[in-house]
């Protein structure tokens, strides 16, 4: 190939360019000769010189991306997304709110964790509770490896409201004209309140809830254990879920009493993976009163906090009967 010089290898070319642009300069209202004027050496040059392009040269292509916006349902678009937590190098969250709940604006973390599959310990009207995600799977069997607990156990729910519990279980006795005692009215007294609620579970509650030996068996008899604590840290927590928590009990790992102070709780559970807690101050040694009722009379199993009411009996009252 030949190496054309510009500068001092092609003076026709360069006289003929400038012929050519003689014109233009004489009339440039002309928008053909004025585009010409422009053009490059290398066309200029081409075996077809006075070849003139027809429409102007196009102006660069932009790309524009739309993206159309749906009103979606928060509850698809929660499960839609992975939900399997991953531990930061922070380590656990610490909360520190006041027990009255009036700092609940620092609780918006602990919702977010809760929604991504993170296990954590939060506070109730009784004592500390270890919590998960109800319809997370990973979470439920986390909770149960940090508890130290058994497939068989089972586990109990934080319900935010009456709905809950008529979602997730059968739902109260209301009453017939045959005599019978209207359960509905009397428990709707009583709650929120340090009750949980012993009853017959439905198919909307996952199965991973009443698991019972191997991860194929499950409980014959689906029963599981309600509870609405009256608590404003945990009914915050709750209020600003899509779903209720499962739940149990902060108890030591060695003896079978439970564990009040948080500073306790996260020493001893934070080296076995708990993701968060919120501490709302040293509880009382007062656990839930448990009530049975799924036989034919509601029966205290074990006295709690909450008061024994008339029309609840216990194992000695059955007896007498």
């Amino acid at each position: 190939g030949i190496t054309w010089g510009i500068n001092s290898r092609l003076p026709g070319i360069r006289s003929w360019r400038q012929e050519l642009a003689a014109p233009a300069m004489a009339t440039t209202a002309n928008p053909t000769t004025d585009l010409f004027s422009r053009l490059s050496f290398r066309r200029a040059v081409s075996p077809t010189p006075f070849r003139f392009p027809s429409l102007p040269t196009p102006t660069p292509r932009v790309s524009v991306a739309i993206v159309a916006l749906h009103k979606r349902n928060p509850k698809r678009l929660k499960y839609a997304s992975q939900r399997q937590f991953t531990r930061g190098d922070s380590g656990m969250m610490r909360v520190q709110v006041e027990p009255s709940g009036e700092d609940f604006w620092k609780l918006d973390p602990v919702v977010d964790l809760i929604n991504s599959g993170a296990v954590g310990v939060i506070p109730t009207d009784t004592v500390y509770s270890i919590v998960c995600d109800l319809s997370n799977n990973d979470s439920i069997e986390r909770l149960r490896r940090i508890k130290g607990i058994v497939n068989s156990k089972p586990l109990s729910i934080l319900c935010r409201s009456l709905r809950d519990i008529d979602t997730y279980t059968t739902g109260f006795p209301q009453g017939t004209n045959q005599g019978q005692a209207n359960i509905f009215r009397a428990v709707k007294r009583i709650l929120p309140g340090p009750y949980t609620f012993i009853l017959p579970a439905t198919k909307e509650l996952p199965k991973q809830c009443i698991k019972h030996g191997s991860s194929t068996r499950y409980a014959k008899r689906r029963q599981v254990g309600v509870r609405m604590p009256d608590d404003p840290i945990c009914q915050a927590i709750l209020q600003n879920l899509e779903e209720p928590l499962i739940c149990t009990s902060v108890k030591n790992l060695t003896e079978d009493e439970w564990i009040l102070d948080p500073v306790t709780i996260a020493d001893i559970y934070e080296p076995l993976g708990l993701d968060f807690i919120v501490d709302g101050g040293a509880r009382i040694a007062d656990p839930s009163t448990v009530v049975d009722m799924t036989g034919s009379y509601p029966t205290i199993i074990r006295q709690g906090k909450g008061a024994k009411l008339d029309w609840m009996v216990t194992g000695t009252d059955q007896e007498v009967q």
